[in-house]
């Protein structure tokens, strides 16, 4: 298994797929995404467009839908939720089915949606997608960070570096085993630096400042938990993940 790390989409490489990609996006979309579907969503849809995603949930009865759009940090107006992990629950959102739009996560899993196997992962479900990459063996997988609007994000890549360094404790793989490129490296060592200090990194890292400014702390303070989730979120048909167990 060789896993190379992008830091944005924008940095994905054109003309080839891996066997597997994941979408990263920490703060917050994929661990929302997570969130949503321990509380019992029946499925996720992902939108880059909002004026789509509210043509495509019109589709969908009221009263199983759920739109989420985030645009800055903040819920865009008209919409039922913003991008907060905290927003689910099983009494809100268990059975329906959520669309979402969010600045850097959704425009990601865009990015990647042609590959054979696209996943979704965050912190909170590092430990479920070791599982999951360590049972389906793919031959090669790109771990791909949201970032934002286009910039590198430190909780994303941390979160890759969690996932390499995951993989290589639970069997013994040498570094280069795994290793695909340069960045999976630097990765590994930022989490290794930070493993015990996630929620200061979140903290430092510019998006967390951001959230910060908007005294969201909770939302830092749940992302930065590490393995609390048994989600593996996995594309079913483009744009649209459904839920297994790892």
């Amino acid at each position: 298994m060789k896993i190379s790390v992008y830091h944005t989409p924008e940095e994905v490489p054109t003309g080839i797929l891996p066997d597997c990609a994941i979408a990263i996006d920490v703060l917050r979309a994929t661990t929302t995404i997570a969130a949503a579907f321990n509380s019992g969503a029946e499925a996720i849809q992902v939108f880059s467009d909002l004026d789509e995603l509210t043509r495509v949930s019109e589709t969908w009865p009221a009263q199983k839908r759920i739109r989420a759009g985030e645009r800055g940090g903040q819920r865009v107006e008209g919409f039922d939720l913003g991008n907060s992990p905290l927003d689910h629950s099983p009494e809100h959102t268990a059975g329906k089915r959520l669309f979402m739009s969010t600045t850097n996560g959704t425009r990601c899993l865009q990015r990647i949606q042609a590959t054979p196997l696209v996943l979704t992962a965050a912190l909170t479900t590092r430990q479920a997608i070791v599982s999951y990459l360590l049972q389906h063996q793919p031959s090669t997988v790109w771990l791909v960070g949201s970032g934002w609007e286009g910039d590198y994000s430190l909780e994303d890549t941390v979160c890759a570096g969690a996932i390499l360094q995951g993989l290589i404790e639970k069997q013994s793989f040498s570094y280069k085993d795994v290793i695909g490129n340069d960045a999976a490296v630097a990765a590994i060592s930022l989490y290794l630096q930070w493993q015990t200090k996630l929620p200061e990194l979140l903290y430092q890292a510019s998006h967390g400042q951001r959230l910060l400014g908007q005294s969201n702390t909770v939302d830092i303070d749940y992302c930065a938990q590490l393995d609390i989730l048994d989600i593996v979120p996995i594309q079913q048909s483009p744009g649209i993940l459904a839920c297994k167990s790892s």
